[in-house]
């Protein structure tokens, strides 16, 4: 089954490297470096032996920050790989490391034998470790073939993929015999982990209850804040295509009819598409990039600005701290929702709409405790709104119940740590 699969990857590499090009119009990124994309790297920098961490894009090396940072301090004699699929996810690891001497960039090539085989070739890693859904088949083989040892760490697996994967499960299963060991989200994650074959599987919980704001990050939102007013503010984060419509289409039902909504996409390439919706439907609008690096000398946000378009990167925590309640996007529409860990962290009520497939049993555990509300519409997501936006009794004990939640779950990053520790110290 792998050979046919390796074999539909080569039939189909034109038309990826052709969708690159294309994709490229409108993001650059896809551009660059594309060699990388076939296996072929500059220089490394970092010497072999070194730690290879997999995130395909922004939420899953945002995610794995912690985890990353644990890893360099523990073991400073070793340098990260930390590969990436996506421009954004790229971007996202300059944002969070910058320079660091220790940690190397570069997207993960398609997912062929020859192309993963020069990977293992040209960095020598001493451990593989894959973030949350990646597992890529050959990649798994050509390690277990060098001898790298593999581990799926913050692993998810809904059960739609488990469906999904159940009409490949020959392939699949192979692969996850290859897995070394497993740090699973939650109980159920593992059981269905353990249903595709992996082994040594263990719950550590959610190493994005570990990441926490910045200084910075919390000094830029009250400065977005200050900005604003003492308007209340709704956030809208990480919303997908076919969101915003409902969220715009409804806006005028929420009250206070002063409230500022903040809308930040969850992919940056559908900025200026959100724009035009926004300005199609005659909504006064003000983008994030108009406001300038330096939120401190920036103007006023107009009392008569609807909406601020969130269109920057790496700024999810100043937007948290700059709104009042915050709404979990990719649950209007049946997409999976996103994750509404950094939301609690910092305190704000959560609503989350009926579509939470991705992230169930921490969004079901959220809304247990009261740190999440589900909705079921966009009407009703402005009626919830609009409720603890005018009763700041109500909205500061859903904030308390949120960051109380937050802080009960964290821990798995040390967890996940003694689970690698072994594969990191054995001669």
């Amino acid at each position: 089954m792998r050979i046919f699969y390796s074999l539909v990857w080569w039939l189909i590499l034109p038309f990826a490297l052709v969708r690159l090009l294309w994709r490229g119009k409108k993001e650059p990124g896809y551009r660059r470096q594309i060699g990388e994309r076939l296996g072929f790297y500059p220089q490394s920098r970092i010497a072999p032996g070194c730690i290879w961490v997999h995130a395909v894009s922004v939420g899953e090396t945002r995610a794995a920050e912690p985890l990353i940072r644990a890893l360099l301090e523990a073991y400073p004699d070793k340098g990260i790989l930390l590969t990436a699929m996506t421009p954004a996810g790229r971007e996202t690891g300059v944002a969070l490391f910058g320079d660091n001497p220790q940690l190397m960039q570069a997207y993960l090539p398609y997912d062929t034998q020859f192309m993963m085989r020069r990977l293992i070739r040209h960095f020598s890693p001493r451990l593989c470790i894959l973030m949350e859904t990646e597992i890529w088949p050959n990649l798994i083989a050509q390690c277990r073939a060098s001898q790298v040892p593999v581990a799926l760490v913050n692993a998810r697996l809904s059960e739609r993929s488990l469906a999904k994967g159940e009409r490949f499960s020959s392939l699949f299963r192979e692969a996850a015999g290859g897995i070394s060991c497993v740090a699973a989200q939650t109980q159920t994650d593992a059981i269905r982990l353990k249903h595709f074959g992996s082994t040594r599987v263990v719950v550590a919980g959610s190493v994005k209850f570990d990441v926490m704001p910045t200084d910075d990050a919390i000094k830029k939102g009250h400065a977005l804040k200050s900005l604003i007013g003492e308007r209340p503010v709704l956030m809208c984060a990480s919303t997908r295509d076919g969101e915003e419509v409902l969220v715009l289409d409804a806006l005028s039902e929420l009250t206070p009819s002063n409230t500022l909504v903040i809308i930040v996409p969850r992919h940056p390439q559908r900025f200026d598409e959100v724009a035009q919706l926004i300005s199609s439907r005659k909504w006064t609008m003000l983008r994030r990039s108009e406001l300038g690096a330096n939120l401190e000398s920036a103007r006023p946000v107009s009392p008569d600005t609807r909406i601020l378009l969130g269109d920057s990167m790496g700024e999810m925590f100043s937007y948290y701290a700059a709104c009042d309640v915050a709404f979990i996007g990719g649950s209007l529409k049946p997409l999976g929702g996103q994750n509404l860990i950094e939301a609690c962290a910092l305190g704000k009520p959560v609503i989350v709409g009926p579509h939470t497939f991705n992230f169930e049993t921490i969004t079901q555990d959220a809304v247990l405790h009261k740190a999440a509300i589900r909705i079921s519409s966009a009407t009703e997501l402005m009626e919830k709104a609009g409720d603890l936006l005018g009763d700041v009794s109500l909205r500061e004990d859903r904030g308390k119940a949120a960051y109380q939640f937050a802080m009960q779950q964290k821990g798995a990053t040390q967890k996940t740590l003694d689970l690698l520790r072994p594969f990191l110290e054995e001669a």
